[in-house]
């Protein structure tokens, strides 16, 4: 079992904090949440953990291994941002074998999803093509863990219950850390949901406290 330890996360944008001493962690077999309003810091805890971005203070730890820089993340964290990031020009198929490993390869390309896509490039798809395509990529992509930013957006409601399914399959061998709008979806398939609310990250043990914190309206 593979463990990833977030630690003592601040961040600031001129005078505004964003984030205050965030703690969180996450182990293989295990699918944690992130909830929040638009604009509270998610995406950049996201890109922190990924090492795009530097916290003011931050430490980040794989097993035994502290987290410094992009080489230390290669094959241990894997992030799917909100915005497209795949080349508009290069085939399906070999966006596959850049992504994944041999196994996951195999298993990706064997999903229904996936077989009349593998010849085409992403700019001949639709943008919910697209975000499907790179959501899966990320899922089964080589990394031990794996931070999903908005992966349901896009997404009709019958995909969405299909991405939730092959997210709990591959915790089985992975760690998952998500965050949608979709919150009722994310609930569904996490062991542990978190609420990113005037900069703390807040562990959530029922909808009644979403209510509390002002995420949900009193009257859901």
């Amino acid at each position: 079992m593979n463990s990833l330890h977030i630690d003592s996360i601040t961040k600031s944008f001129s005078e505004k904090k964003i984030l205050q001493d965030v703690y969180l962690s996450c182990e293989t077999g295990k699918i944690v949440s992130i909830l929040g309003r638009n604009g509270c810091g998610k995406s950049t805890l996201f890109q922190i953990i990924f090492g795009t971005l530097k916290g003011d203070t931050q430490y980040i730890k794989f097993n035994d291994t502290i987290l410094k820089n992009q080489f230390d993340r290669k094959n241990r964290i894997a992030y799917l941002p909100q915005y497209p990031f795949l080349p508009k020009n290069v085939k399906v198929e070999n966006l596959i074998k850049i992504f994944c490993n041999h196994e996951n390869a195999k298993k990706l390309r064997d999903l229904n999803l996936i077989k009349p896509l593998t010849t085409i490039t992403p700019n001949k798809l639709s943008c919910g093509e697209v975000r499907l395509l790179e959501v899966l990529l990320i899922i089964y992509s080589s990394a031990e863990f794996i931070l999903l930013d908005e992966p349901f957006h896009s997404l009709s409601p019958k995909i969405v219950s299909i991405v939730k399914y092959l997210i709990k399959e591959q915790s089985q061998f992975k760690g998952f850390i998500i965050s949608d709008h979709l919150y009722q979806d994310v609930l569904d398939i996490s062991d542990e949901v978190y609420l990113l609310s005037d900069s703390y990250l807040k562990p959530i043990k029922d909808l009644t406290e979403l209510k509390r914190f002002n995420y949900l309206p009193k009257n859901i």
